[in-house]
Protein backbone atom coordinates (compact mmCIF):
# COMPACT_ATOMS: atom_id res chain seq x y z
CA UNK A 1 0.00 0.00 0.00
CA UNK A 2 2.60 2.22 0.73
CA UNK A 3 4.45 1.30 -2.24
CA UNK A 4 1.74 2.77 -4.30
CA UNK A 5 1.39 5.80 -2.09
CA UNK A 6 4.81 6.54 -3.52
CA UNK A 7 4.08 5.50 -6.94
CA UNK A 8 1.13 8.02 -6.82
CA UNK A 9 2.93 10.80 -5.74
CA UNK A 10 5.62 10.09 -8.13
CA UNK A 11 3.03 10.54 -11.00
CA UNK A 12 2.27 13.86 -9.60
CA UNK A 13 5.84 15.24 -8.79
CA UNK A 14 7.10 14.09 -11.83
CA UNK A 15 5.48 16.15 -14.58
CA UNK A 16 6.75 19.29 -12.32
CA UNK A 17 9.86 17.84 -12.19
CA UNK A 18 9.81 17.71 -16.05
CA UNK A 19 9.15 21.30 -16.59
CA UNK A 20 11.70 22.98 -14.24
CA UNK A 21 13.96 23.71 -17.02
CA UNK A 22 12.76 25.99 -19.69
CA UNK A 23 12.94 25.05 -23.20
CA UNK A 24 14.22 27.84 -25.93
CA UNK A 25 11.70 27.77 -28.20
CA UNK A 26 11.62 29.76 -31.26
CA UNK A 27 8.72 31.45 -33.53
CA UNK A 28 8.47 32.70 -36.59
CA UNK A 29 6.60 35.74 -37.91
CA UNK A 30 7.36 36.66 -41.60
CA UNK A 31 4.37 37.66 -42.48
CA UNK A 32 2.57 40.54 -40.21
CA UNK A 33 -1.02 41.53 -39.71
CA UNK A 34 -3.54 38.64 -37.60
CA UNK A 35 -0.89 36.19 -38.39
CA UNK A 36 1.43 38.11 -36.66
CA UNK A 37 -1.55 38.28 -33.38
CA UNK A 38 -1.51 34.79 -33.13
CA UNK A 39 2.22 34.20 -32.82
CA UNK A 40 2.49 37.03 -31.02
CA UNK A 41 -0.29 35.08 -28.55
CA UNK A 42 1.59 32.38 -28.81
CA UNK A 43 4.97 33.59 -27.64
CA UNK A 44 3.61 35.31 -24.78
CA UNK A 45 1.76 32.26 -23.31
CA UNK A 46 4.31 30.01 -23.71
CA UNK A 47 7.39 32.82 -22.23
CA UNK A 48 4.83 32.86 -19.44
CA UNK A 49 4.60 29.71 -19.10
CA UNK A 50 8.50 29.66 -17.90
CA UNK A 51 10.19 29.22 -21.02
CA UNK A 52 12.64 31.17 -22.95
CA UNK A 53 10.49 32.57 -26.13
CA UNK A 54 12.12 34.26 -29.37
CA UNK A 55 10.63 35.64 -32.37
CA UNK A 56 12.33 36.13 -35.49
CA UNK A 57 9.79 38.85 -36.78
CA UNK A 58 9.63 40.53 -40.48
CA UNK A 59 9.29 44.38 -40.54
CA UNK A 60 9.39 46.82 -42.83
CA UNK A 61 6.15 46.63 -44.74
CA UNK A 62 4.13 49.27 -44.72
CA UNK A 63 1.10 47.25 -46.22
CA UNK A 64 0.90 45.06 -43.38
CA UNK A 65 1.23 45.97 -39.41
CA UNK A 66 4.10 44.65 -37.42
CA UNK A 67 3.29 46.12 -34.37
CA UNK A 68 7.01 46.96 -33.78
CA UNK A 69 5.99 49.26 -31.07
CA UNK A 70 4.70 47.17 -28.76
CA UNK A 71 6.82 45.74 -24.91
CA UNK A 72 6.81 41.99 -25.09
CA UNK A 73 8.49 40.09 -22.13
CA UNK A 74 10.26 37.58 -24.56
CA UNK A 75 13.15 38.63 -26.97
CA UNK A 76 12.39 39.34 -30.61
CA UNK A 77 14.98 39.42 -33.85
CA UNK A 78 13.83 41.82 -36.37
CA UNK A 79 14.71 41.34 -39.78
CA UNK A 80 14.22 44.11 -42.50
CA UNK A 81 14.35 42.59 -46.32
CA UNK A 82 15.94 44.07 -48.94
CA UNK A 83 14.07 47.81 -50.05
CA UNK A 84 13.81 46.64 -53.67
CA UNK A 85 11.88 43.35 -52.57
CA UNK A 86 9.86 45.68 -50.46
CA UNK A 87 8.58 47.18 -52.51
CA UNK A 88 8.16 44.29 -54.76
CA UNK A 89 5.95 42.90 -52.15
CA UNK A 90 4.02 46.06 -51.31
CA UNK A 91 2.99 45.99 -54.93
CA UNK A 92 1.93 42.61 -54.92
CA UNK A 93 -0.01 43.08 -51.71
CA UNK A 94 -1.87 46.11 -53.26
CA UNK A 95 -2.96 44.52 -56.63
CA UNK A 96 -3.95 41.15 -55.27
CA UNK A 97 -5.74 43.77 -52.46
CA UNK A 98 -7.45 45.77 -55.38
CA UNK A 99 -8.51 42.82 -57.29
CA UNK A 100 -10.19 41.38 -54.22
CA UNK A 101 -12.09 44.79 -53.49
CA UNK A 102 -13.75 44.30 -57.00
CA UNK A 103 -14.32 40.27 -56.95
CA UNK A 104 -11.15 39.77 -59.18
CA UNK A 105 -9.73 37.39 -56.52
CA UNK A 106 -8.63 34.82 -58.59
CA UNK A 107 -6.03 31.87 -58.27
CA UNK A 108 -3.15 33.33 -60.22
CA UNK A 109 -3.47 36.53 -58.15
CA UNK A 110 -2.71 34.20 -55.43
CA UNK A 111 0.02 32.60 -57.31
CA UNK A 112 1.87 36.01 -57.90
CA UNK A 113 2.21 36.30 -54.07
CA UNK A 114 3.16 33.16 -53.17
CA UNK A 115 6.20 33.59 -55.68
CA UNK A 116 7.04 36.75 -54.07
CA UNK A 117 7.29 35.26 -50.86
CA UNK A 118 9.74 32.53 -51.84
CA UNK A 119 11.93 35.02 -53.14
CA UNK A 120 11.52 36.40 -49.65
CA UNK A 121 12.70 33.16 -48.29
CA UNK A 122 15.32 33.07 -50.26
CA UNK A 123 16.96 36.80 -49.38
CA UNK A 124 16.25 35.56 -46.07
CA UNK A 125 18.15 31.92 -46.26
CA UNK A 126 21.27 34.55 -47.70
CA UNK A 127 21.16 36.11 -43.87
CA UNK A 128 24.14 34.31 -43.07
CA UNK A 129 24.76 36.18 -40.03
CA UNK A 130 21.08 35.70 -38.79
CA UNK A 131 20.72 31.82 -39.61
CA UNK A 132 24.22 31.26 -38.03
CA UNK A 133 22.88 33.21 -34.80
CA UNK A 134 19.60 31.11 -34.83
CA UNK A 135 21.46 28.06 -35.50
CA UNK A 136 23.88 28.58 -32.41
CA UNK A 137 21.23 28.99 -30.04
CA UNK A 138 20.31 25.62 -30.25
CA UNK A 139 16.41 26.25 -29.57
CA UNK A 140 14.74 23.17 -28.65
CA UNK A 141 11.71 23.99 -30.95
CA UNK A 142 10.38 25.84 -33.55
CA UNK A 143 7.13 27.32 -33.84
CA UNK A 144 5.47 27.62 -37.28
CA UNK A 145 2.76 29.57 -39.00
CA UNK A 146 0.88 27.97 -42.27
CA UNK A 147 0.36 31.14 -44.45
CA UNK A 148 3.37 30.61 -46.76
CA UNK A 149 5.66 27.45 -46.82
CA UNK A 150 8.77 30.11 -45.36
CA UNK A 151 8.66 28.81 -41.86
CA UNK A 152 8.64 25.26 -42.62
CA UNK A 153 11.94 25.67 -45.11
CA UNK A 154 13.75 27.97 -42.09
CA UNK A 155 13.12 25.10 -39.40
CA UNK A 156 13.75 22.23 -41.32
CA UNK A 157 17.14 24.29 -42.83
CA UNK A 158 17.49 24.91 -38.47
CA UNK A 159 17.80 21.25 -38.00
CA UNK A 160 15.32 21.50 -35.27
CA UNK A 161 11.61 19.73 -34.38
CA UNK A 162 9.00 22.24 -35.45
CA UNK A 163 4.96 22.90 -34.67
CA UNK A 164 2.54 24.52 -36.81
CA UNK A 165 -0.24 26.97 -35.73
CA UNK A 166 -3.14 26.89 -38.49
CA UNK A 167 -4.92 30.17 -38.40
CA UNK A 168 -7.71 27.53 -39.37
CA UNK A 169 -8.64 23.71 -40.34
CA UNK A 170 -9.72 24.50 -43.79
CA UNK A 171 -7.08 26.78 -45.23
CA UNK A 172 -5.18 25.78 -48.03
CA UNK A 173 -2.58 23.19 -46.93
CA UNK A 174 -2.79 19.48 -46.86
CA UNK A 175 -0.92 17.72 -43.85
CA UNK A 176 -2.39 14.14 -44.31
CA UNK A 177 -5.04 14.39 -42.12
CA UNK A 178 -8.06 12.07 -42.78
CA UNK A 179 -11.10 14.12 -45.36
CA UNK A 180 -13.47 12.12 -46.11
CA UNK A 181 -14.73 13.86 -49.15
CA UNK A 182 -18.94 12.56 -48.29
CA UNK A 183 -18.84 15.20 -45.06
CA UNK A 184 -15.52 16.96 -45.10
CA UNK A 185 -15.72 20.02 -47.37
CA UNK A 186 -12.47 20.72 -49.61
CA UNK A 187 -11.26 24.08 -49.54
CA UNK A 188 -13.06 27.09 -51.46
CA UNK A 189 -15.76 24.47 -52.37
CA UNK A 190 -18.23 26.73 -50.15
CA UNK A 191 -20.04 23.51 -48.82
CA UNK A 192 -21.29 22.32 -45.93
CA UNK A 193 -21.18 18.53 -43.92
CA UNK A 194 -24.39 17.99 -45.24
CA UNK A 195 -23.93 17.31 -49.00
CA UNK A 196 -26.40 16.20 -51.15
CA UNK A 197 -25.07 13.60 -54.33
CA UNK A 198 -24.38 16.73 -56.63
CA UNK A 199 -22.71 18.31 -53.63
CA UNK A 200 -20.80 15.42 -53.16
CA UNK A 201 -20.16 15.17 -56.68
CA UNK A 202 -18.87 18.89 -56.49
CA UNK A 203 -16.75 18.11 -53.71
CA UNK A 204 -14.78 15.23 -55.38
CA UNK A 205 -13.59 17.87 -58.93
CA UNK A 206 -13.22 20.34 -56.15
CA UNK A 207 -10.31 17.43 -54.38
CA UNK A 208 -8.70 17.69 -57.43
CA UNK A 209 -8.49 20.92 -58.64
CA UNK A 210 -7.35 22.01 -55.15
CA UNK A 211 -4.80 18.62 -55.57
CA UNK A 212 -3.27 20.73 -58.63
CA UNK A 213 -3.51 24.09 -57.07
CA UNK A 214 -1.84 22.69 -54.17
CA UNK A 215 1.62 21.94 -56.30
CA UNK A 216 1.97 24.88 -57.91
CA UNK A 217 1.90 26.69 -55.34
CA UNK A 218 4.51 24.73 -53.57
CA UNK A 219 6.85 24.63 -57.20
CA UNK A 220 7.18 28.29 -56.84
CA UNK A 221 9.49 27.34 -53.96
CA UNK A 222 11.28 25.06 -56.10
CA UNK A 223 14.60 27.59 -56.94
CA UNK A 224 14.21 28.46 -53.11
CA UNK A 225 15.10 24.66 -52.13
CA UNK A 226 17.39 24.15 -55.25
CA UNK A 227 19.66 27.23 -54.13
CA UNK A 228 19.54 26.56 -50.12
CA UNK A 229 20.09 22.81 -49.96
CA UNK A 230 22.16 20.08 -51.44
CA UNK A 231 20.81 18.04 -54.30
CA UNK A 232 20.68 14.88 -52.73
CA UNK A 233 18.90 15.98 -49.38
CA UNK A 234 16.15 18.07 -51.61
CA UNK A 235 13.09 18.65 -49.85
CA UNK A 236 9.85 17.77 -50.81
CA UNK A 237 7.53 20.28 -49.22
CA UNK A 238 4.48 17.74 -48.89
CA UNK A 239 6.75 15.32 -46.91
CA UNK A 240 8.16 18.32 -44.59
CA UNK A 241 4.81 19.32 -43.31
CA UNK A 242 4.36 15.53 -42.35
CA UNK A 243 7.55 16.55 -40.62
CA UNK A 244 5.24 18.73 -37.86
CA UNK A 245 5.47 17.15 -34.19
CA UNK A 246 1.87 19.03 -33.69
CA UNK A 247 -0.53 20.82 -35.68
CA UNK A 248 -2.41 23.53 -33.47
CA UNK A 249 -5.87 25.03 -35.05
CA UNK A 250 -6.82 27.92 -34.04
CA UNK A 251 -10.45 27.08 -34.37
CA UNK A 252 -13.20 25.51 -32.37
CA UNK A 253 -16.10 22.55 -32.90
CA UNK A 254 -18.43 25.29 -31.77
CA UNK A 255 -17.74 26.41 -34.91
CA UNK A 256 -16.31 23.82 -37.43
CA UNK A 257 -17.74 20.90 -38.44
CA UNK A 258 -17.25 17.58 -36.65
CA UNK A 259 -14.54 15.39 -38.35
CA UNK A 260 -11.72 12.86 -37.58
CA UNK A 261 -8.42 13.99 -36.47
CA UNK A 262 -5.25 12.96 -35.83
CA UNK A 263 -4.03 12.43 -32.48
CA UNK A 264 -1.75 14.99 -32.82
CA UNK A 265 -3.70 17.89 -34.43
CA UNK A 266 -4.76 19.75 -31.27
CA UNK A 267 -7.48 22.40 -31.20
CA UNK A 268 -6.72 25.39 -29.65
CA UNK A 269 -10.04 28.26 -30.69
CA UNK A 270 -10.09 31.33 -28.87
CA UNK A 271 -6.80 31.54 -27.82
CA UNK A 272 -7.05 35.40 -28.50
CA UNK A 273 -9.31 35.72 -26.22
CA UNK A 274 -8.14 38.31 -23.20
CA UNK A 275 -9.81 39.37 -20.10
CA UNK A 276 -12.16 42.11 -20.63
CA UNK A 277 -11.58 45.37 -19.68
CA UNK A 278 -13.81 48.84 -19.49
CA UNK A 279 -14.39 50.38 -22.76
CA UNK A 280 -12.76 53.62 -23.16
CA UNK A 281 -14.60 56.57 -21.75
CA UNK A 282 -14.95 58.09 -25.68
CA UNK A 283 -17.02 55.17 -26.62
CA UNK A 284 -18.88 54.79 -23.64
CA UNK A 285 -19.87 58.17 -24.20
CA UNK A 286 -21.38 57.52 -27.87
CA UNK A 287 -23.03 54.59 -27.26
CA UNK A 288 -24.58 56.06 -24.37
CA UNK A 289 -26.45 58.26 -27.22
CA UNK A 290 -28.49 55.40 -28.68
CA UNK A 291 -29.61 54.39 -24.65
CA UNK A 292 -31.55 50.71 -25.62
CA UNK A 293 -31.01 50.54 -29.53
CA UNK A 294 -27.20 50.30 -28.93
CA UNK A 295 -24.57 50.07 -31.16
CA UNK A 296 -23.17 47.81 -34.17
CA UNK A 297 -19.16 47.16 -34.63
CA UNK A 298 -17.62 47.29 -37.92
CA UNK A 299 -14.60 45.66 -37.84
CA UNK A 300 -12.88 44.67 -41.72
CA UNK A 301 -9.30 43.62 -40.65
CA UNK A 302 -6.35 45.06 -40.73
CA UNK A 303 -5.14 44.89 -44.02
CA UNK A 304 -8.42 45.79 -45.64
CA UNK A 305 -9.10 48.63 -44.03
CA UNK A 306 -6.78 50.65 -45.93
CA UNK A 307 -8.52 49.47 -49.14
CA UNK A 308 -11.96 50.14 -49.37
CA UNK A 309 -12.92 51.60 -52.54
CA UNK A 310 -15.20 54.21 -52.37
CA UNK A 311 -17.64 52.64 -53.74
CA UNK A 312 -18.00 50.67 -51.19
CA UNK A 313 -17.57 52.85 -48.62
CA UNK A 314 -20.73 54.91 -50.02
CA UNK A 315 -22.84 51.71 -50.01
CA UNK A 316 -21.46 50.91 -46.34
CA UNK A 317 -22.28 54.57 -45.19
CA UNK A 318 -25.96 54.34 -47.20
CA UNK A 319 -26.35 51.31 -45.01
CA UNK A 320 -25.93 52.24 -41.63
CA UNK A 321 -27.62 55.45 -41.90
CA UNK A 322 -30.77 53.12 -42.51
CA UNK A 323 -30.02 51.86 -38.62
CA UNK A 324 -31.30 52.91 -35.39
CA UNK A 325 -28.40 51.82 -33.29
CA UNK A 326 -24.90 53.41 -33.24
CA UNK A 327 -22.15 52.69 -35.57
CA UNK A 328 -18.70 52.43 -34.37
CA UNK A 329 -16.13 51.62 -37.50
CA UNK A 330 -12.72 50.52 -37.72
CA UNK A 331 -11.71 53.06 -40.15
CA UNK A 332 -9.09 55.94 -40.24
CA UNK A 333 -10.88 59.42 -40.29
CA UNK A 334 -7.81 61.05 -42.24
CA UNK A 335 -8.58 58.54 -45.47
CA UNK A 336 -12.45 59.12 -45.38
CA UNK A 337 -13.19 60.84 -48.85
CA UNK A 338 -14.57 64.35 -48.62
CA UNK A 339 -17.47 63.95 -51.23
CA UNK A 340 -19.67 61.70 -48.96
CA UNK A 341 -20.88 62.71 -45.86
CA UNK A 342 -20.62 60.76 -42.74
CA UNK A 343 -23.90 59.60 -41.61
CA UNK A 344 -24.88 60.77 -38.12
CA UNK A 345 -25.34 57.59 -36.88
CA UNK A 346 -21.26 56.82 -37.02
CA UNK A 347 -18.29 56.72 -35.64
CA UNK A 348 -14.57 56.26 -37.34
CA UNK A 349 -11.87 55.11 -35.19
CA UNK A 350 -8.30 54.33 -36.07
CA UNK A 351 -8.47 51.85 -33.51
CA UNK A 352 -10.52 50.28 -31.02
CA UNK A 353 -10.47 47.42 -28.30
CA UNK A 354 -12.09 45.03 -30.37
CA UNK A 355 -12.41 42.15 -27.74
CA UNK A 356 -13.95 44.91 -25.20
CA UNK A 357 -17.08 45.80 -27.07
CA UNK A 358 -17.96 42.94 -28.31
CA UNK A 359 -18.49 42.37 -24.46
CA UNK A 360 -20.68 45.43 -24.02
CA UNK A 361 -23.77 45.02 -22.86
CA UNK A 362 -25.43 47.33 -25.71
CA UNK A 363 -23.98 45.17 -28.73
CA UNK A 364 -26.63 44.27 -31.02
CA UNK A 365 -24.09 43.08 -34.26
CA UNK A 366 -20.55 42.21 -35.50
CA UNK A 367 -20.18 43.46 -38.97
CA UNK A 368 -17.11 41.05 -39.75
CA UNK A 369 -14.48 40.53 -42.79
CA UNK A 370 -14.80 36.92 -41.46
CA UNK A 371 -11.12 36.45 -40.18
CA UNK A 372 -10.96 33.81 -37.49
CA UNK A 373 -9.76 36.05 -34.80
CA UNK A 374 -13.02 38.23 -35.04
CA UNK A 375 -15.23 35.31 -35.86
CA UNK A 376 -13.72 33.65 -32.46
CA UNK A 377 -14.26 36.57 -30.42
CA UNK A 378 -17.62 36.93 -31.74
CA UNK A 379 -18.15 33.86 -30.84
CA UNK A 380 -16.57 34.10 -27.50
CA UNK A 381 -19.38 36.63 -26.43
CA UNK A 382 -22.28 35.39 -27.95
CA UNK A 383 -22.49 38.25 -30.39
CA UNK A 384 -24.47 37.35 -33.84
CA UNK A 385 -22.61 38.50 -37.35
CA UNK A 386 -22.78 39.96 -40.91
CA UNK A 387 -19.90 38.81 -42.91
CA UNK A 388 -18.38 40.28 -46.03
CA UNK A 389 -15.47 37.77 -46.61
CA UNK A 390 -12.60 39.51 -49.42
CA UNK A 391 -10.15 36.88 -49.87
CA UNK A 392 -8.18 33.65 -48.88
CA UNK A 393 -10.05 31.52 -45.60
CA UNK A 394 -12.52 34.52 -45.40
CA UNK A 395 -15.22 32.90 -47.35
CA UNK A 396 -14.82 29.41 -46.08
CA UNK A 397 -14.98 30.72 -42.31
CA UNK A 398 -18.23 32.95 -42.82
CA UNK A 399 -20.25 30.01 -44.70
CA UNK A 400 -19.32 27.40 -41.15
CA UNK A 401 -20.87 30.93 -39.43
CA UNK A 402 -23.89 31.08 -41.84
CA UNK A 403 -24.06 26.83 -42.00
CA UNK A 404 -24.64 27.23 -37.72
CA UNK A 405 -27.08 29.87 -38.23
CA UNK A 406 -25.38 32.56 -35.98
CA UNK A 407 -24.74 34.83 -39.16
CA UNK A 408 -25.25 35.88 -42.92
CA UNK A 409 -23.33 36.66 -45.31
CA UNK A 410 -23.29 39.40 -48.39
CA UNK A 411 -20.48 38.90 -51.19
CA UNK A 412 -18.77 42.35 -52.20
CA UNK A 413 -20.82 42.38 -55.72
CA UNK A 414 -23.67 42.26 -53.70
CA UNK A 415 -23.43 45.01 -51.25
CA UNK A 416 -26.08 48.05 -52.28
CA UNK A 417 -26.87 50.40 -49.13
CA UNK A 418 -30.30 49.00 -49.11
CA UNK A 419 -29.51 45.77 -49.49
CA UNK A 420 -26.94 45.15 -46.44
CA UNK A 421 -29.11 47.55 -44.27
CA UNK A 422 -32.15 44.79 -45.04
CA UNK A 423 -29.04 41.47 -44.07
CA UNK A 424 -28.14 43.61 -40.31
CA UNK A 425 -32.01 44.48 -39.85
CA UNK A 426 -32.21 40.95 -40.20
CA UNK A 427 -29.91 39.86 -38.29
CA UNK A 428 -30.35 42.44 -35.13
CA UNK A 429 -34.35 41.59 -35.58
CA UNK A 430 -34.39 37.88 -35.46
CA UNK A 431 -33.63 36.48 -31.98
CA UNK A 432 -32.72 33.14 -33.70
CA UNK A 433 -29.62 34.20 -34.92
CA UNK A 434 -28.69 35.66 -30.99
CA UNK A 435 -30.19 32.43 -29.80
CA UNK A 436 -27.93 30.38 -31.87
CA UNK A 437 -24.28 31.85 -30.82
CA UNK A 438 -25.31 32.14 -27.48
CA UNK A 439 -25.47 28.21 -27.87
CA UNK A 440 -22.04 28.45 -29.55
CA UNK A 441 -20.57 30.87 -26.65
CA UNK A 442 -21.49 28.31 -23.99
CA UNK A 443 -19.93 25.21 -26.30
CA UNK A 444 -16.40 27.16 -26.47
CA UNK A 445 -16.66 28.63 -22.51
CA UNK A 446 -17.28 24.90 -21.53
CA UNK A 447 -14.22 23.07 -23.04
CA UNK A 448 -12.69 21.25 -20.30
CA UNK A 449 -9.28 23.28 -20.72
CA UNK A 450 -9.00 26.74 -21.72
CA UNK A 451 -7.09 27.23 -25.19
CA UNK A 452 -4.02 28.35 -23.58
CA UNK A 453 -3.76 24.97 -21.26
CA UNK A 454 -4.31 23.07 -24.11
CA UNK A 455 -1.36 24.64 -26.04
CA UNK A 456 1.19 24.62 -23.01
CA UNK A 457 0.22 20.89 -21.96
CA UNK A 458 1.33 19.50 -25.70
CA UNK A 459 4.30 21.52 -26.12
CA UNK A 460 5.78 20.46 -22.86
CA UNK A 461 4.42 16.69 -23.47
CA UNK A 462 6.49 16.34 -27.11
CA UNK A 463 9.34 18.09 -24.95
CA UNK A 464 9.70 15.90 -22.44
CA UNK A 465 8.94 12.79 -24.37
CA UNK A 466 11.69 13.98 -27.33
CA UNK A 467 8.77 14.37 -30.21
CA UNK A 468 5.58 13.26 -30.91
CA UNK A 469 6.10 10.11 -33.30
CA UNK A 470 3.85 8.15 -30.92
CA UNK A 471 1.42 10.14 -31.51
CA UNK A 472 1.79 9.75 -35.59
CA UNK A 473 -0.12 7.09 -37.76
CA UNK A 474 1.94 5.22 -39.40
CA UNK A 475 -0.08 6.11 -42.76
CA UNK A 476 2.21 9.33 -43.10
CA UNK A 477 4.85 6.88 -44.15
CA UNK A 478 2.87 4.96 -46.57
CA UNK A 479 2.26 5.00 -49.90
CA UNK A 480 -1.14 6.13 -51.88
CA UNK A 481 -2.10 3.24 -53.23
CA UNK A 482 -1.33 1.44 -49.76
CA UNK A 483 -3.24 4.20 -47.75
CA UNK A 484 -6.28 3.46 -49.43
CA UNK A 485 -5.66 -0.27 -49.80
CA UNK A 486 -6.05 0.05 -54.00
CA UNK A 487 -3.34 -2.68 -54.22
CA UNK A 488 -5.48 -4.96 -51.70
CA UNK A 489 -8.67 -3.80 -53.65
CA UNK A 490 -6.85 -4.82 -57.35
CA UNK A 491 -5.04 -8.15 -55.91
CA UNK A 492 -8.33 -9.42 -54.77
CA UNK A 493 -10.00 -7.86 -58.30
CA UNK A 494 -7.44 -10.25 -60.26
CA UNK A 495 -7.95 -13.09 -57.72
CA UNK A 496 -11.48 -12.85 -57.97
CA UNK A 497 -11.73 -12.34 -61.80
CA UNK A 498 -8.97 -15.04 -62.59
CA UNK A 499 -10.81 -17.81 -60.17
CA UNK A 500 -14.18 -16.56 -62.19
CA UNK A 501 -11.92 -17.54 -65.76
CA UNK A 502 -10.64 -20.67 -64.22
CA UNK A 503 -13.71 -21.43 -63.14
CA UNK A 504 -14.97 -20.92 -66.38
CA UNK A 505 -12.52 -22.91 -67.81
CA UNK A 506 -13.31 -25.94 -66.02
CA UNK A 507 -16.74 -25.58 -66.89
CA UNK A 508 -16.34 -25.58 -70.47
CA UNK A 509 -13.98 -28.68 -70.58
CA UNK A 510 -16.33 -30.66 -68.49
CA UNK A 511 -19.37 -29.54 -70.92
CA UNK A 512 -17.36 -31.00 -73.98
CA UNK A 513 -16.23 -34.13 -71.65
CA UNK A 514 -20.24 -34.60 -70.92
CA UNK A 515 -20.87 -33.96 -74.66
CA UNK A 516 -18.27 -35.97 -75.81
CA UNK A 517 -19.52 -38.93 -73.53
CA UNK A 518 -22.79 -38.76 -74.12
CA UNK A 519 -22.13 -39.08 -78.40
CA UNK A 520 -19.90 -42.15 -77.33
CA UNK A 521 -23.16 -43.72 -75.82
CA UNK A 522 -25.42 -42.62 -78.94
CA UNK A 523 -22.54 -44.92 -80.89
Amino acid sequence: MAGQRALLLASFLLPGFLLSEAAKILTLSLVGGSHHLLLDRVSQILQDHGHNVTMLQQRGNSLIPDFKGKETSYQVIPWLPPEDYNKELKNNIEFFLEEALVDRNTFGNFLKLMEVLALQCSHFLRRSDIMDSLKKENFDLVIVENFDYCPFIIAENLGKPFVSILSSLFGAIDFGLPSPLSYVPVFNSLLTDHMDFWGRVKNVLMFFDFTMKQRQVQSTYENTIKQHFPEGSRLVLSHLLEKAELWFVNCDFALEFARPLLPNTVYVGGLMARPVEPVPQEFENFIAKFGDSGFVLVGLGSMVSTFQTQELLREMNSAFAHLSQGVIWKYKPSHWPKDINLAANVKLVDWLPQNDLLAHPRIRLFVTHGGMNSIMEAIQHGVPMVGIPFFGDQPENLNRVVAKKFCVSIQLKQIKGETLAVKMKQVIEDKRYKSAVVAASIIRHSHPLPPAQRLVGWIDHILQTGGAAHLKPHALQQLWHEQYLLDVVLFLLVVTLGTLWLCGKLLGIMARWLCGARKLKKA
